[in-house]
């Protein structure tokens, strides 16, 4: 047992490490983990559970349990972002904690595989980067791993329990991030048969639909009391609109097919750069596909075609199936296997990451995106553990995993100035605080992502403006306004009159006084 907790320990220390690297190197990014933070606030301020609202109007885009677990903690410590940072790594610790169970149940007789497999989960690249980020991600994988307890639970005979354990998974997921949760569990559960022989079918699939509707059930338990105080526009939007959207944009094919398949060897870094997982997979299917086995690729692959199928690809996307890699790679690479890290590969990864650097830096960006960075010590470091790893010495499972937490924090280490050169919104949200403070009306140039709320505690929406012309005419009718105008170039605010200036995703941001910031957009 000593033997299982040690590994299981240490992928729970590299995601602590990696929490505390996030927080250190990152602040709360836009637009995104700012957009989520800053709805939770202005739901905090209404004292409102029930209805997101984004710049004091309903936001429809997200369901809100990640914005309830936010006000929890603030009940509880006070309002803080430290609070905020901690949830997904939370969700991330229970994550590994599942994929150490669901081991145990797939694989019974195999007593080290669920905590090689942590330890893979634990250290994927892309895994450890939204394990330390405040987006749904990470939080919808857990509630997919639930369902997958509850799936295993009915094909082991405990009908009734299982399908209610994944009707729950279901209403949960579908309140952290929307119906998507069932993308990523009922391909598996439709394809039991498959993985499981042997099951009474009919009672099967009537079991599925009873755990969807127990799952609908939940979900429309928040969904029609907040479309009824949201209003009629929010109504539409919960219950069709942003559906409704979302699936016809999925399938405009603006990213191509295989998008995904050039991008596998980063997310899930180093795993797939060690020979022994494609010698294992080669083995496993020359012996054949035991149980666990098809149970993975059964709740992987679905969902990879699927994501692949549609236009609105993204890598986090795909953060749901890494327990399902993790597994597999557990499974085919053994505690005993000599199958090191390729050398070559890891020398590669590494120049190529400073190359990279060195190009990026001498890009014309309208800001230098790396200031004083020195920008091959990364590499430097890496290239010592590529010696030890892909040498003579093969790794262990612990080495292997060393390697991946140790790039995810040099290269967040390394970019620690340009992240809060140019994506801090804390000192433009404060000055924006104090104009209002005065009782001055603050507007925005475009669309408005709620980037400044939460960083600066504001208590009043921001006047959004996506027109130019529109905003400069409002500014000359309200001179004692201020606005908030985003530039390119920080020379294209020389000769003008400042009161707060920041890099803001390559560009700058600026405060500036109605009257200069109506000229500035006239002469644009």
């Amino acid at each position: 047992m000593n033997q299982n907790r040690t590994p299981l320990l240490l992928a729970l220390l590299i995601l602590a490490v990696a929490t505390i690297v996030a927080i250190i190197a990152r602040p709360m990014t836009p637009i995104d983990e700012t957009r989520y933070i800053s709805v939770a606030w202005e739901m905090w301020l209404r004292g409102d559970w029930l209805v997101p609202y984004k710049n004091g109007e309903p936001y429809s885009h997200k369901p809100p349990l990640m914005m309830w677990l936010f006000q929890l903690g603030w009940l509880v410590f006070g309002v803080s972002e430290w609070w905020a940072r901690l949830v997904s790594p939370l969700f991330s610790a229970g994550g590994l904690l599942l994929t150490f169970a669901l081991a145990r149940r797939l694989w019974p007789q195999e007593a080290g595989l669920g905590a090689r497999a942590v330890l893979v989960l634990a250290s994927s690249l892309l895994w450890i980067f939204f394990s330390t980020a405040a987006m749904f991600d990470v939080m919808l994988a857990f509630f997919t791993l639930v369902g997958m307890h509850g799936i295993v639970r009915a094909a082991e005979g405990r009908h009734l329990s299982g399908f209610a354990l994944l009707g729950l998974a279901i209403g949960l997921g579908v309140l952290a991030k929307g119906p998507v949760i069932l993308l990523h569990t009922l391909p598996l559960a439709v394809l039991a048969p498959w993985w499981q022989p042997g099951l009474p079918w009919q009672r099967w699939f009537a079991g599925i639909v009873g755990a969807v509707l127990f799952g609908a059930a939940i979900a429309l338990a928040w969904a029609i009391p907040a479309g009824i105080a949201g209003g009629d526009e929010y109504q539409r939007a919960i219950f069709w609109g942003q559906t409704a959207n979302r699936m016809v944009q999925s399938f405009a094919h603006k990213r191509a097919l295989w998008w995904y398949l050039p991008l596998l060897p980063v997310m899930f870094f180093p795993w797939l750069l060690i020979p022994g997982v494609w010698r294992g997979v080669r083995d496993l299917l020359c012996k054949g596909l035991d149980r666990g086995s098809r149970f993975c690729i059964a709740w992987l692959l679905p969902v990879v075609i699927a994501f692949s199928l549609i236009s609105g690809k993204q890598m986090h996307y795909l953060i749901p199936v890494f327990p399902a890699f993790a597994l597999l790679v557990a499974r085919v690479l053994r505690a005993d296997a000599r199958g090191g890290v390729w050398l070559p590969a890891i020398i590669s990864l590494a120049l190529a990451a400073a190359l990279a650097l060195l190009a990026l830096e001498r890009l014309p960006l309208a800001r230098n995106p790396l200031p004083e960075l020195p920008l091959l010590w990364p590499a430097l470091l890496l290239l010592p553990l590529a010696l030890i790893l892909g040498w003579r010495v093969r790794p262990t499972f612990a080495g292997a995993a060393l390697l991946g937490a140790a790039t995810v924090a040099l290269l967040q280490l390394s970019l620690l100035r340009s992240f809060h050169t140019d994506y801090d919104t804390k000192p433009l949200a404060e000055a924006i605080a104090a104009a209002q403070a005065e009782g001055r009306q603050v507007a925005n140039d475009g669309f408005y992502h709620d980037q400044f709320h939460f960083a600066g505690r504001l208590r009043s929406p921001l006047v959004a403006f996506e027109d130019e012309g529109e905003m400069a005419s409002w500014l000359e009718r309200n001179p004692e306004a201020r606005a908030v105008v985003y530039l390119k170039h920080e020379r294209q605010l020389q000769g003008r009159k400042t009161i707060a200036v920041h890099g803001y995703l390559g560009g700058v941001a600026a405060l500036l006084e109605a009257p200069e910031a109506a000229a500035l957009l006239r002469g644009k």
